[in-house]
């Protein structure tokens, strides 16, 4: 490890270096790319010099000790020696852990999209108190939201919703919550206090850079444009500003009509196409043959991720066997349940690298 670490404190510098050159400062495209790339190493890189600080600090509290006659320096070269010896161990960890291979996506934007699935307007209600939940959430990790595109269910909630969030590292959170979400509970029209099951379905896409190359061409695909609206479908805009974009080769439809001009939502929606278009390729890479919205799984009530019991205050995440309080989670405090699945995603991959 130490000579990878080695390599990559080069190949960073030398980075820095480039960046610096008068050929890539202009050149806007190469200088984002490796602008990123080096970006990528920054938190290896600033713990790795951490760790060659406290390596001088120990070989010279060692050469101390070793000509040192009076016993209070030898008594602090001692525990010099002890001190950097535990701080280089708990850095070593944490340096194993950010050698593991890393999700290309984990430091990009995303696009996430709940539908209601299985249980009809008590999906819907459901989708909108996962859309409550997330709002809550991105409150506390300081990110971004942006609604892109919303259709709201006839008993509230919504039959769809999609929002891009911005942030640090908003994929390597948000990936977690792909898939089917149940929920268990009394809906406010059930007389006879029964408890019902109903499930909604969660679809996380990485938004793509500047420095991913997605061709569309003009002629594949259809745009429409029509008018914004609100709850009920009255309308909210008075001109035809929201955007539909048809993907004629994949069939895929986005719609932006929540920016303020129709140009903006024309932006949006592209974004959302090329991001989908990506996804779909990263799938084909990695021979997966399911569509992107067959990631989020078909709404079945067998399938599911994570379930909300609200008679007995219970979350549950089945992929980590984790409960913990309904409450503080719907409040925003999916870090919790978040944070123990990273957790267990470093785990699963330390083991498989053989803890090297």
């Amino acid at each position: 490890m130490y000579v990878s670490l080695l390599s990559i404190k080069d190949k960073y510098e030398n980075f820095s270096k480039q960046l610096l050159d008068p050929a890539v400062f202009n050149d806007i495209k190469k200088y984002n790319q490796i602008n990123k790339e080096q970006s990528n190493l920054e938190e290896i890189y600033q713990n790795f010099l951490k760790f060659l600080s406290l390596e001088k600090e120990y070989i010279d509290a060692k050469e101390l000790l070793n000509l040192e006659k009076d016993e209070e320096l030898i008594a602090l070269a001692k525990d010099d020696i002890a001190s950097c010896e535990q701080k280089m161990l708990d850095l070593e960890e944490k340096l194993k852990e950010l050698m593991l291979p890393q999700d290309e996506n984990d430091k990009l934007n995303v696009f996430v999209e709940i539908r209601g699935a299985a249980g009809g307007d008590e999906a819907n209600i459901f989708s909108g108190d996962l859309f409550k939940m997330y709002q809550k959430y991105c409150e506390n990790e300081g990110f971004k939201l942006n609604i892109v595109d919303s259709t709201y269910g006839t008993a509230g909630g919504f039959s769809q919703i999609v929002f891009l969030v911005k942030g640090e590292k908003v994929f390597s959170k948000f990936k977690f919550e792909r898939g089917v979400h149940r929920v268990q509970r009394v809906p406010a029209t059930e007389t006879q206090g029964r408890v019902h099951t109903s499930t909604a379905t969660v679809t996380v896409i990485p938004e793509i850079d500047e420095t991913i190359n997605i061709e569309i061409k003009p002629e594949d695909i259809e745009v429409n444009v029509f008018r914004s609206s609100g709850a009920g479908g009255q309308s909210v805009n008075t001109t035809d500003s929201a955007v539909r974009i048809i993907h004629k080769k994949t069939g895929i439809v986005v719609t932006s009509q929540d920016e303020r001009s129709q140009i903006m939502n024309r932006e949006t929606a592209m974004k959302m196409l090329k991001s989908k278009l990506y996804e779909i390729e990263m799938q084909k890479m990695q021979e997966q043959e399911e569509s992107i919205r067959k990631l989020a799984g078909t709404g079945d009530r067998s399938e599911k991720i994570r379930t909300y019991n609200y008679p007995q205050d219970r979350i549950t995440d089945h992929r980590i066997g984790m409960s913990t309080s309904l409450k503080i989670v719907m409040d925003g405090g999916l870090n919790k349940i978040i944070d123990a699945l990273i957790a267990d995603e470093k785990r699963q991959k330390l083991e498989q690298s053989g803890g090297k």
